[in-house]
């Protein structure tokens, strides 16, 4: 089976979205082929995504997981039960108030290709709950000053072994494992 992993573009301060959630000063840094190349070695491993559904429990236009480039599972984190929505080749599936829960049926979906965590409260819940096998981050040359913070509040030390560091052009990539 697969690993559980925490994949996310963050600027240097730590910030995955601006204080609106808007993530468009993440495009148009300077790259080259190996940037794409390993970024594009992490989707080829992702079987599965587990992520937090937006406030009308729609999939939006601006809110498809790798742009839609990916026709994976997606498991939403709602507190309200919904049925199943399919758009574009994607099914997304709403999981209410379980992680744990949802988490398991990623991996179920997922089968021998690992499960992406979307988002900061999701990613410090399954870090809390010893769920996340890995940590990998693109950090971006840009200090926001202030935003959606990846790990802030998590509230507790996570020891990490790091794994892979590469950087190419402007974007620095950090792969760890996380130590249980």
């Amino acid at each position: 089976m697969g690993k559980v992993i925490v994949h996310a573009t963050i600027t240097l301060d730590g910030f995955m979205a601006d204080p609106d959630g808007g993530i468009d000063w993440m495009f148009g840094f300077s790259s080259v082929d190996e940037d794409g190349e390993l970024v594009s070695n992490v989707m080829k491993e992702l079987g599965a995504i587990v992520g937090g559904a937006n406030k009308t429990q729609t999939i939006e236009e601006g809110e498809i997981p790798y742009g839609g480039m990916l026709k994976i599972p997606v498991f939403e984190m709602t507190h309200e039960a919904r049925e199943p929505i399919e758009r574009d080749g994607i099914t997304y599936t709403f999981v209410v108030d379980d992680i744990t829960h949802a988490v398991e049926a990623a991996k179920a979906a997922a089968g021998e290709k690992s499960v992406a965590i979307l988002g900061g409260s999701i990613s410090r819940q399954c870090l809390k709950l010893g769920l996340v096998d890995e940590i990998q981050l693109h950090v971006v040359p840009l200090l926001l000053g202030e935003g959606i913070s990846l790990f802030g509040g998590l509230g507790q030390q996570i020891k990490l072994e790091r794994i892979e560091t590469a950087a190419f052009a402007s974007e620095t990539h950090l792969r760890y494992r996380v130590v249980k």
